[in-house]
């Protein structure tokens, strides 16, 4: 069985949960099986959004995103449900447990999807055995259909995970990049998004292979440094290793202030802590991370001090959502004496493109109501360059000001802790 597997490469696997919220229904309640379904927040009003939906119910063109009222439009018959949070980390848990009988190298990268890394997996059979005993123990287990890419490393595994949906199983060589990947539309390929997509298109780049052979200097001049890990990526170079340890690694960006005087007004201490939640909110913009828990440190005039922190239902880094955070934690723990210290920490912090967030009822639709903004922003970006509109986060000096501060930054990937 050893000979099935590479000398010196690596064998990985990309598991991808199918229609995962709309799946855990259904096995929560198999009356739903085969019946067009929606998880939405809001369902009870005409203008809630779609956060997923089944196979049968994208067959009639429901999407992500899609009010339910041109859901309905679509689909007379669809069934909506509010989402249960605590079902999808269950289960996801579950798929995850399962992924560890088979190696140790297991790296979750959102609630339902993962990397598994099979190199000396060998003993338990072929790499294709292997994921399908996966896939069918998933489903036998957790009544949970899922889809699997095999390949030498993470972006090939994850490319060939998406190519048949739902319950397929891919695998993808180095060589087959040429005659399966590069004919495919740029936008197409992980890790290109429609506007990065729009940028390459501006430069006649439309096909995987058109990046492929695309120019380095101009590659470098429209995208940075993310424009050669891209084409790297198109000749399916990617020597990223599946790394458990991502998953837990915790730690903060964080700023504080020794007040010019021992102060007991709320109303001054409330202004600094604003101050100092503008502060960390900067940093982490330009670390483009989220903060999923929020902490504030208050050191009393007799030098006790005390540290309090809140686990957030979704991540965030504005400057207004760290304030409202910690403006409730400093309220709820302020004994009333006079104050020496303030600190606001951001912490358990996860990549903004990463994040993944548990799109409840309120977050989600107020999210959904933003994007006719943001297209608009994005519109005018694109049309006169990205100084053109900035928010005021994004302009802030780079220099934190006299206040103390002491920080530290990891991509926290532990989605699950998410809910």
């Amino acid at each position: 069985m050893k000979e099935m597997y590479p000398k010196n490469g690596r064998v990985i696997l990309h598991v991808d949960m199918n229609s995962f919220y709309a799946s855990v229904e259904m096995a929560f309640d198999p009356s739903l099986k085969g019946k067009p379904l929606a998880v939405a927040g809001n369902p009870q009003e005409r203008r809630g959004i779609i956060i997923t939906c089944s196979y049968e119910a994208r067959k009639y063109g429901v999407k992500t995103t899609m009010p339910i009222w041109e859901a309905k439009k679509l689909c007379p018959e669809l069934i909506i449900m509010s989402p249960h949070f605590e079902r999808y980390r269950a289960a996801s848990q579950g798929m995850f447990d399962i992924l560890h009988e088979y190696s140790q190298l297991v790296e979750p990268v959102s609630i339902d999807e993962g990397y598994v890394d099979i190199t000396d997996s060998f003993t338990l059979g072929s790499p294709l055995e292997i994921a399908e005993r996966i896939q069918k123990q998933i489903l036998m287990q957790l009544d949970l259909p899922c889809s699997i890419g095999i390949a030498p490393n993470r972006f090939l595994a994850k490319m060939a995970s998406d190519m048949k949906k739902p319950l397929g199983i891919t695998v993808l060589r180095k060589r087959e990049v040429k005659n399966v990947l590069w004919p495919k539309p740029v936008v197409e390929m992980h890790g290109v998004g429609n506007k990065t997509a729009e940028k390459l298109n501006s430069r006649g780049i439309f096909t995987i292979k058109d990046l492929a052979e695309a120019n380095e200097i101009q590659l470098k001049a429209l995208l940075g440094i993310n424009g050669l890990r891209l084409k790297e990526r198109a000749n399916g170079i990617d020597d990223r290793p599946v790394d458990p340890e991502a998953a837990n690694e915790f730690k903060s960006v964080g700023n504080s202030t020794t007040l010019p005087n021992d102060n007991s007004n709320q109303h001054e201490l409330l202004l600094v802590l604003e101050s100092l939640a503008e502060k960390v909110a900067v940093r982490m913009k330009r670390k483009k991370v989220m903060a999923t828990s929020v902490g504030v440190t208050i050191r009393y005039k007799n030098r006790q001090t005390i540290t309090r922190s809140k686990k957030l239902l979704n991540p965030i880094s504005q400057k207004e959502d760290i304030y409202e955070e910690s403006k409730q934690l400093f309220l709820k723990n302020w004994n009333g004496d006079s104050v020496r210290l303030l600190g606001v920490t951001g912490a358990d912090l996860v990549e903004k493109e990463q994040a993944v967030k548990q799109l409840d009822i309120f977050s989600y639709e107020k999210d959904a109501k933003k994007e006719p903004l943001l297209e608009a922003l994005n519109q005018l970006r694109n049309k006169y360059g990205k100084g053109i509109i900035e928010s005021a986060v994004e302009k802030a000096p780079a220099k934190d000001g006299q206040e103390n501060s002491t920080s530290e930054t990891s991509f926290s990937k532990d989605f699950l802790d998410f809910f």
